[in-house]
């Protein structure tokens, strides 16, 4: 939004391709309290919602969509990326069950009409994402019962203190913690099982060596963000292969190494929507050439950094998660591979070949930060369809593919 705002303003001619209904992402779904919402529709912005990027052609400088069931293709002299992140899961017994959830999960599945009044819910995992869910929960009528936050205690209190001098977000926290008044809090403290009959029951909570066991009907765990690469790489862009979650490479303009190709947001690194929203502006000055009102918010963006820095140090994972999984434990839900399994392989792509692990209908983005989390593996390069997509949709794709091979094979003769 930000970035589209910024672009429209500075005399382009913008087209906002969503795979939502309407604006806003995550964070602001099905709502209108931002005044990027104001700026947007006053931008006059061509929206086009509900559309799926399905692939892209770099040579053509085109994207091919998939909207109202049908395939589209557009044109783009400059292209700005900001896929944003998704949740990160790490397996362990039990998770398959119904009834768990991701923490970002349940809160979209609530927003869009689940039933969650009077269920027991479990909120876990790590980061303040955690808070802001369990609130919005428990105020939509679901009885809240533990908050366990894998980082230790006396992490996250360094990290508030560090919020002094954020009087912003020191405000957002405090009213926060307020409305958990009542919730039981736990740091150091992660789920370790799950167990139901055909559904979930039971939640084996682990805390300083002890065991407690927690009821619940429904269980919201998610372990942070891990950015959506998948376009932009598969567009060529080079990727920063960092451990913990590989980001897209971007200049101080947020330009990728293609040239013509802008990146803003999650899918550079997890930094929050604050930060998001300068690198969106940032983006959309300068793939119009504004160079002088992008760099005047590089001092914004640095701070938005430094807090991100802060944040991600904070809530880094711990040791002991690599440990959850049993042999049996599924890594693979769509293919159905244990961990045992995949433990016989060196790396993802040998996994994939003799597993099909990374096959199924996520193509890896659910086992791909996984396995990168308990055994170190980086991530297969990407092919298209970057989403799954209509057979017609494909065929689309493939006819221009060969009319333009054709065409370049006639020009040359």
């Amino acid at each position: 939004m930000a970035a589209a705002v910024r672009a429209q303003e500075s005399g382009a001619r913008v087209t906002l391709i969503d795979d939502n209904a309407g604006a806003g992402g995550q964070i602001w779904r099905g709502g209108s309290h931002s005044i990027w919402f104001e700026q947007l529709r006053d931008a006059k912005v061509e929206m086009l919602t509900g559309a799926q990027v399905v692939s892209g052609n770099l040579g053509a400088h085109t994207l091919l969509l998939e909207h109202a069931h049908r395939p589209v293709e557009v044109p783009f002299d400059k292209l700005i990326l900001a896929t944003g992140a998704r949740e990160l899961f790490l397996p362990f017994p039990g998770w398959t069950l119904p009834g768990i959830f991701g923490v970002g999960g349940l809160q979209a599945l609530a927003k869009s009409g689940w039933p969650i009044r009077g269920k027991r819910v479990v909120v876990a995992g790590t980061g303040p994402l955690l808070l802001a869910v369990a609130v919005y929960l428990r105020r939509h009528g679901a009885k809240v019962t533990l908050l366990a936050e894998q980082a230790d205690r006396s992490a996250v209190m360094n990290f508030a203190f560090g919020l002094l001098r954020r009087r912003e977000k020191l405000t957002q926290a405090a009213g926060l913690q307020l409305a958990l008044t009542g919730i039981r809090k736990r740091y150091g403290c992660w789920v370790e099982s799950a167990q139901g009959d055909g559904k979930l029951e039971l939640l084996r909570i682990r805390q300083r060596g002890r065991i407690r066991l927690e009821r619940c009907d429904f269980a919201a765990i998610a372990y942070g963000l891990c950015p959506n690469i998948e376009l932009a790489s598969l567009l060529g862009c080079r990727v920063n292969n960092h451990i913990a979650a590989p980001s897209i490479d971007v200049d101080e303009f947020q330009q990728s190494s293609i040239p013509d190709i802008f990146c803003a947001g999650e899918c550079t690194g997890i930094g929050g929507v604050e930060l998001s929203l300068i690198e969106g502006e940032i983006a959309g000055y300068a793939a119009c050439g504004i160079f002088d009102r992008a760099s005047a918010l590089f001092m914004q963006r640095s701070e938005g950094k430094g807090f991100a820095n802060a944040l991600n140090a904070t809530f880094g994972l711990r040791r002991e998660l690599k440990e959850l999984p049993k042999p049996e434990t599924l890594v693979c839900r769509c293919e159905d591979v244990s961990f045992a399994h995949l433990q016989e392989y060196p790396s993802f792509q040998a996994a994939k070949l003799h597993t099909r692990c990374g096959m199924g209908a996520c193509q890896g983005r659910i086992c791909g930060p996984a396995a990168r989390f308990l055994f170190g593996w980086e991530d297969a390069s990407f092919r298209p369809p970057v989403l799954p997509a209509r057979i017609g949709t494909l065929l689309h794709g493939a006819t221009q593919v060969t009319t333009r091979a054709t065409t370049q094979e006639s020009i040359k003769e």
